[in-house]
């Protein structure tokens, strides 16, 4: 684990802020009149979902958070009517008694990219898994997707649908019902259909 100064705290890197892991999610660094600059940012815990605004100084540096990622399968969500939440299980390996879930603060808005039985990076810390990080683009199937009308271009050709996982997507007019699409998991836009 490194040590990064307050101007190299940036987008997508894993830091540790108050002894947890942390990810930057935007950053900017401001000069305000005569104060030293501030790098501006926010940031979300990766055990809990919480996020922040920080702002680090010059004379601010912080540990890099040792993230590791490990390979494991999405099975299923239930509603856990005890602790009023949803839950998101996942296996490790094949064998059925390592099965662990991870809450829907942890998940964050990666369950919008999640079907059953599926491959998926699950990052650790300290042994501990504490979020999953979904593929950069992920196919999935347009459950509903609204007719197209003659000469409905007055949005520039687009329209919105609801792929199998619940995520609404805005897509070129040709694309229907049943298509796979391709989806920028970081963005959740549109890339292409699936061939």
């Amino acid at each position: 684990m490194g040590i990064i100064e307050y101007n190299a705290i940036r987008e997508r890197r894993h830091i540790v802020y108050e002894n947890e892991p942390y990810e930057v999610l935007e950053s900017s660094i401001k000069k305000k009149n005569r104060q030293k600059p501030a790098n501006q940012t926010k940031i979300r815990n990766l055990i809990s979902g919480a996020i922040k605004q920080v702002a680090f100084h010059q004379s601010d540096s912080v540990r890099v958070a040792d993230i590791d990622k490990k390979t494991v399968t999405y099975s299923f969500q239930k509603f856990n009517r005890q602790t009023d939440t949803l839950e998101y299980w996942f296996l490790e390996g094949t064998d059925r008694s390592a099965r662990f879930f991870l809450t829907a603060e942890q998940v964050g808005d990666a369950y919008l990219y999640l079907r059953e039985n599926t491959q998926i990076d699950a990052l650790t810390w300290n042994d501990d898994v504490i979020g999953i990080k979904p593929p950069i683009k992920v196919t999935l199937t347009v459950k509903d997707a609204p007719p197209n009308i003659k000469g409905n271009t007055v949005s520039g050709g687009d329209k919105k649908v609801t792929l199998e996982t619940g995520a609404v997507v805005t897509v070129p007019m040709f694309i229907e019902s049943g298509d796979a699409i391709i989806v920028n998991t970081e963005t959740g836009a549109y890339v292409e259909r699936a061939k």
